[in-house]
């Protein structure tokens, strides 16, 4: 048997970045062909991959770019096992890659989709395999978990510590308006349901204004009346249904959001929200 010694070990791992045991039984399996030795470990992700798969990933990051003209924003989930894992320096790396690639490359619907492109700066290179050889040399599991580029005008916000963020989608002309991103972060700490009163079931909101309309005939007051009393009524719905638009705005309460984005001549669209852990 080739004898190993500590230079081919050092000389190994600084080709690959892996630790040095795993170095020195690969160069013993190789019988110290150090190119072999490197074919050896590469080939082990899928044996980490089986091993860890009914591991959860309750510890990550979510990643958010946007173009500085507020035209577009993206967002990837990229989740792992640990919390020191999530703060490596090439796990943070690789998310913003990944994130940067959705941001300003062709696009994807999936993780899968977005995996499959090459890594900004790195002709040659897939993102899938940047994350192979990053679950190759930290031996953990990894998920992207969420994937979605949105159109503007759009505001985003991440939380100091990466684990909750928020994308808002508005329409209107006002693509950089700062009230974008303060929607976002509202959305972030109160996580509302839905968007906009228009997004509720429409036979849900039937029937309550259904149901107000008779409690309010039942006072014997007009029509009139009735209607507004009925209007005012369903203002508290739409609330109690976690409408973005009818919920106090958490800046300054005495207005709804929809009136602080109406104020900036926008109505919202869409958000998307999400949470780690």
């Amino acid at each position: 048997m080739a004898e190993i010694t500590a230079a081919a070990v050092r000389s190994l791992r600084e080709r690959t970045d892996l630790p040095m045991m795993r170095c020195k039984q690969a160069l013993v399996e190789s019988g110290g062909d150090e190119e072999k030795a490197i074919e050896i470990l590469a080939s082990q992700t899928a044996n980490i991959r089986a091993k860890r798969a009914d591991n959860a990933t309750t510890e990550g990051r979510i990643f958010v770019a946007a173009k500085d003209d507020g035209s577009e924003a993206a967002m990837v989930d990229f989740q792992c096992e640990t919390a020191p894992v999530a703060s490596n320096e090439e796990f943070l790396a690789l998310g913003e890659a990944m994130v940067q690639q959705l941001l300003n490359g062709p696009g994807a619907e999936t993780p899968e989709e977005l995996l499959a492109q090459e890594v900004p700066g790195k002709p040659g290179t897939t993102l899938q395999e940047a994350l192979d050889e990053l679950v190759n040399k930290i031996a953990e599991k990894f998920d992207v978990a969420f994937v979605a580029r949105v159109s503007g005008p759009v505001g985003y916000y991440v939380h100091h510590d990466g684990k909750t963020a928020a994308l808002f989608q508005a329409s209107g002309d006002n693509m950089n308006a700062p009230i974008l991103r303060d929607v976002a972060m509202h959305i972030a700490a109160l996580k509302p349901a839905l968007a906009t009163e228009a997004d509720v079931d429409p036979a849900k909101v039937e029937a309550e204004r259904n149901r107000l309309t008779e409690e309010a005939r039942a006072t014997g007051k007009p029509d009139n009346i009735i209607e507004k009393i009925v209007d005012g009524r369903m203002k508290n719905f739409f609330q109690n249904e976690g409408v973005l638009t009818s919920q106090a705005f958490a800046k300054d309460e005495t207005k709804t959001v929809g009136q602080v984005l109406a104020a900036e001549n926008l109505e919202a669209k869409a958000f998307i929200v999400r949470s780690i852990g």
